[in-house]
């Protein structure tokens, strides 16, 4: 709050500059003309002053405006954040208003990147990992212990990929994007190779590959893991999200934003959740059947894994794309079998259907990959819809995701506490 507040009148006729109009409303200066040109806002040029200027009282009701929209509309409960990246509505999700399902049918994970990221579909798109980003990101993850997860790793990569990047802290969209489609790539050629497949500049599907399967990779089966990574780019906001808009908020630059996104990732209930079914999978495999091992799991309390989705009633369309992809490859036919016994079996009982998680699981088992891929292919594929969240909100009022924190602890005045060895 300012130490002199200007009369109503005053403020009527007060003339503020693009910066601090910019300030007021929380946003980067090229933000503030972005609403002129909507007709949110009306600028004038100032005399004897370099610049437009702005009414305070036009500001002030902008700003105002924006903050009871940014306010959670759905209870005091829920967080809402309002978004133009990703629409789930009905069993089917949208990106940028476009079937996300066909639009990865039809295209290339870099082209499905290009158009969350800037509305603009830019055919042929192709990533490229700078040197000295690579040589950074692999020798920190060089220096980790053999037994690291594959999420260890890439937290590792993006923070070592973010030392060598002098820009940074820029967080224009220009320079957000340059850092993005040089660290996607750094993410996915950073990694130990099962197989040398890697050339610069090739697909980043393909350079994924060597790192997750000692087998030589087909044209189809490329093609489903570049599908997958599409399918997988966003899904409006997930926990890992919400962190990486909250780092956002904060002005974190795109690598520690990516970063927050990767921490979350790494739990049971997220990310990790592909390598359950993928265990599963096997387990029916070497057993021949998905009664027993559906048993073990409710045995031992556990939900099936690959089963269910809270925002979809009918089969996941992630899961329903990939499947459909998968019965084109004769190595995928023993693990999708598998995949519809365990649906099969549960649905004599329970009406869940299969999410991306089992069909996830059904590519990594049926091309000899380690039960932690699928983890990898999620985390290398959200990264564009987390810097397409980071760029959102950096064009928001600063920190606004803090809420109130609702104390149910002891009221104060307390007695100071006392040491246990004090008589």
């Amino acid at each position: 709050m300012r130490d002199h507040e200007p009369a109503p009148a005053q403020q009527a006729s007060r003339r503020l500059s693009t910066k601090e109009t910019a300030e007021l409303l929380g946003v980067k200066p090229e933000t503030v003309y972005a609403y002129v040109s909507r007709g949110q806002l009306t600028s004038r040029r100032g005399q004897g002053r370099r610049g437009s200027t702005f009414d305070a009282t036009e500001v002030e009701a902008l700003a105002h405006r924006n903050r009871r929209e940014s306010a959670p509309s759905s209870g005091p409960d829920e967080l809402s954040v309002r978004t133009r990246i990703t629409l789930i509505d009905g069993d089917r999700y949208f990106f940028r208003g476009v079937d996300a399902a066909q639009l990865a049918a039809r295209h290339s994970y870099e082209e499905v990147a290009e158009w969350l990221w800037t509305g603009t579909l830019r055919p042929g798109a192709r990533f490229t990992a700078p040197q000295e980003s690579l040589s950074a990101a692999r020798r920190a993850i060089g220096a980790l212990p053999e037994h690291s997860s594959p999420v260890d790793r890439l937290r590792v990569a993006a923070v070592a990929a973010a030392t060598v990047d002098p820009l940074r802290y820029d967080l224009s969209e220009e320079s957000v994007l340059g850092a993005a489609r040089s660290l996607i790539p750094t993410l996915a050629a950073a990694l130990p190779l099962q197989r040398t497949t890697y050339m610069d500049g090739q697909p980043i599907a393909q350079r994924l590959w060597g790192r997750l399967s000692y087998k030589e990779p087909d044209e189809a089966s490329l093609r489903v893991l570049d599908m997958a990574l599409a399918l997988l780019a966003d899904h409006d906001l997930a926990a890992s999200t919400l962190a990486v808009r909250v780092a956002a908020s904060a002005r974190a630059h795109a690598y520690a934003a990516v970063s927050a996104g990767l921490g979350v990732l790494e739990g049971p209930l997220h990310g990790a959740a592909s390598g359950l079914a993928h265990r599963m999978l096997l387990d029916v495999l070497d057993r021949g059947s998905a009664g027993p091992v559906v048993a073990d799991e409710l045995r031992a309390g556990r939900r099936v894994p690959g089963l269910g989705h809270r925002l979809y009633k009918a089969e996941d369309p992630r899961a329903q794309a990939l499947f459909t992809a998968l019965e084109e490859l004769p190595a995928a036919r023993g693990a999708l079998a598998a995949a519809r016994d365990v649906v099969a079996t549960t649905a004599r009982h329970t009406d869940l259907h299969a999410n991306v998680d089992l069909a996830l699981a059904v590519f990594t088992t049926s091309h000899g990959m380690a039960a932690e891929a699928g983890e990898t292919i999620f985390a290398v594929a959200r990264t564009t819809g987390w810097i397409a969240h980071a760029l959102e909100e950096y064009g928001e009022r600063p920190l606004r995701m803090r809420p109130t924190g609702h104390y149910v602890g002891v009221r104060p005045p307390q007695p100071l506490p006392s040491s246990p060895h004090q008589e």
